[in-house]
């Protein structure tokens, strides 16, 4: 019994080695896209420990009910760690604070400038010197810092003191014409 030699055909190789190729290149994508999903689990993980937390989120913005301030007088709120100080200024408080305008101050600004309405002043309450508290009284109808003496008027401005700006005003806006929402 002779043998005949085997012949190999040109298109037979090429055609293995495509396969070769295929199985190479598929087996080359599959590792990557396991690798990708693999350190896509390990990171979310740590890249979601730096989102706000639910606490934090909630404190993002607070909404404050005007009817539960009598006319004259000022509550104080806390916005993200912060007391903000909300003061339903009746017309002589108006008439006070809009003459402060023309008065020299350490950091002038105009009462219109530092309200959205001129019975409602929304500032921070926190001296704008070192951070400490204001309280309500002083030379000036505003508040006065127990701290180191500075003194601020009726719009928040700062009159006196080593305080050397306003009181901030946070953002805030009106939700109807109870209701304002800080933040």
């Amino acid at each position: 019994m002779s043998q005949k030699p085997e012949s190999h055909d040109v298109n037979d190789e090429v055609a293995l080695g495509d396969v070769d190729a295929e199985r190479r290149a598929l087996l080359v994508n599959a590792t990557a896209a396991f690798g990708i999903a693999g350190a896509a689990c390990v990171a979310l993980p740590f890249v979601s420990s730096m989102n706000p937390s639910r606490s934090v989120k909630a404190m993002a913005t607070i909404d404050v009910n005007l009817t539960e301030i009598p006319e004259g007088e000022a509550k104080t709120f806390l916005w993200q760690g912060k007391p903000v100080f909300v003061w339903h200024r009746n017309a002589a408080q108006i008439e006070e604070a809009r003459k402060g305008d023309a008065t020299a101050t350490l950091d002038p600004a105009k009462d219109a400038d530092r309200v959205q309405k001129a019975e409602w002043l929304v500032v921070m309450g926190v001296c704008t010197h070192l951070g400490c508290v204001p309280m309500r009284g002083g030379e000036f109808g505003g508040w006065r810092c127990p701290c180191h003496g500075s003194q601020f008027d009726d719009s928040g401005r700062v009159r006196q003191g080593p305080a050397g700006t306003n009181l901030e005003i946070p953002p805030y806006r009106f939700l109807d014409d109870n209701t304002i929402r800080v933040g």
